[in-house]
This record gives C-alpha cells, sequence and structure tokens, in this order.
C-alpha cells in the first residue's frame, strides 16, 4: 500500500510538471487563433480555429525572411563552433602542456560573463569590421556566445576517451588530425549532436545581439521581428500576430530537438550490452 501510494505521488508530481511547462506553449496555441475581442477570453478550450494570424504574419512583414536569417545564422554559428571547438578540445584534453588547466578555466568564464558586458566592445568590433547590420554581424557574436560553452563541453567528452584508441592510432603513424577525424569523430556524435543542438537553439533565441546590431526588418532573425510586431496603432500590440509567430518559430524547434533526442539515446546505448 505504501509502494502505491508513493508511485501515485510520483505520477501525480510528474503530471504537474508536464502541465505546468506544456500549458504556456497550448495558450499560446489556442490564441493564435483567435482575433479581436476574443483574444481577450481567457477560456482555455479554443472558441474557432482562424488560420488569419498566421497569414498576415506572412503578408505584412518579410517574416519568412527573418526565418530564414534565423536558418542561416544558426546553422552557421553551430558549424563554426563545433569545427573549432573539436580541435580545441582535442588539444586542451589530449596534449599536457603548463596552463592547460588555466586556460580551461579562462574559457569557461568567459561563458559566464553576461551579454550585456561585452555589448560595446562587441559593437566595436562588429563596426571595425564593416560587417553592422548584415548577417555577418550577427554570426561573429553568436559564436563568440557559443564557443566557450561547446569548447567546455566537448573538451569534457574528449578527456572521457580511452588513451589506448590515441596510442594505436599514433603506433599507426596517424596525425593529429586524422586521430581527431577518424578516430574521435566516431565516438564523439552524441556529444556533438547534444552540444551542437545547445548552440543552434542558443543562436536562435538569441535577442540582444540581433536587436543592437541590425537596422533593418530584411536583416533581423525572428526574436527581434516578433519583438517589433506592431498593430495598427503604436499603442496596439497583435497579440494574435505575436501568438501565431511565436508557434511558427518554436514548433520546428519542438520537433528538431524530439528528433535529435532519439539520436542521442541511440548513440549514447549504442555497444552498452555486449553478448
Amino acid at each position: 500500500m505504501h509502494k502505491k501510494i508513493k508511485t501515485s505521488l510520483f505520477y501525480a508530481l510528474v503530471a504537474l510538471i508536464v502541465v505546468v511547462s506544456v500549458f504556456p506553449f497550448y495558450y499560446a496555441i489556442i490564441t493564435s487563433f483567435r482575433g479581436g475581442t476574443e483574444l481577450f477570453s481567457a477560456s482555455v478550450l479554443p472558441n474557432s480555429v482562424n488560420i488569419r494570424n498566421y497569414i498576415s504574419i506572412f503578408e505584412e512583414q518579410p517574416f519568412g525572411t527573418n526565418i530564414l536569417n534565423s536558418i542561416l545564422v544558426a546553422t552557421t554559428v553551430v558549424t563554426i563552433s563545433l569545427a573549432l571547438a573539436v580541435t580545441a578540445s582535442y588539444a586542451l584534453a589530449r596534449i599536457h602542456f603548463k596552463g592547460r588547466g588555466l586556460l580551461l578555466m579562462t574559457i569557461l568564464s568567459v561563458s559566464m560573463f553576461p551579454q550585456v558586458a561585452i555589448l560595446s566592445g562587441m559593437f566595436e568590433l562588429i563596426r571595425a569590421l564593416g560587417i553592422y547590420n548584415s548577417l555577418p554581424g550577427l554570426i561573429v557574436p553568436n559564436t563568440v556566445l557559443t564557443l566557450p560553452f561547446t569548447v567546455w563541453v566537448l573538451t569534457t567528452f574528449m578527456k572521457e576517451l580511452p588513451k589506448e584508441l590515441e596510442e594505436a592510432a599514433i603506433v599507426d603513424g596517424a596525425s593529429p588530425f586524422v586521430i581527431v577525424r577518424r578516430v574521435f569523430l566516431p565516438l564523439m556524435w552524441p556529444a556533438l549532436v547534444t552540444t551542437g543542438l545547445l548552440a543552434f537553439i542558443s543562436a536562435w533565441n538569441e535577442f540582444l545581439f540581433a536587436l543592437t546590431f541590425t537596422l533593418v526588418n530584411e536583416v533581423r532573425t525572428v526574436p527581434v521581428a516578433i519583438a517589433l510586431m506592431s498593430g495598427a496603432s503604436k499603442y496596439e500590440l497583435p497579440w494574435g500576430n505575436i501568438m501565431a509567430a511565436s508557434v511558427v518559430v518554436t514548433v520546428p524547434i519542438v520537433a528538431l530537438v524530439l528528433i535529435f533526442q532519439r539520436k542521442i539515446v541511440a548513440g549514447l546505448t549504442a555497444g552498452a550490452v555486449k553478448g
């Protein structure tokens, strides 16, 4: 009887966590189908289904371009971050040199700085490079933002790989680049997928840099485009359009997480059972 009570309490707690986590997204979905006075309804059940909000966000502004900008920026940031982090993590995890621990702690401490602390310096750098109000002007600061995290995570994972694999490759005459590419990379797919996914979400949701380093809507990413949506007057906010835009940019991320979650589990459990 005591075990049944504990089990019931556990599932009740899980259900409560799920409801609290999912309800804001659910309410955003049903609100995205409302218009006019229905937007002020407190009902948690949809009164009607109307897709005019979804149509208007693409007709009234270049929201498709904003989505494409976010995809290009986030994908490029992930590619650059992982490429640099893999080589850096090999050096920090497998090569012994003086000051390695201090360098790793410095990399970690950089990621602890709030964005606003480096905003002015980053603005001067972007302006000096001549990439203000352009996609490269968003890629550079986002890479700076995500690179310390990716280096730290991949270095921690790289330390756990067996030394025997590296020693066998060295005996066979493999160079460090070959060791990383042919020996370690196949084993690092779970860490690469996890780190890449988190870096992608970070770049996709980044707001402060995207707001500061862009001027025109055609270059902005989706968080800024949603935040700057306006209604019929400057005092009116189009809540229906904002909710519809939020759903449009959130659903693909949720789907991406679910897809890669299966790959992560498969990668972590592969070879775990030997018979």
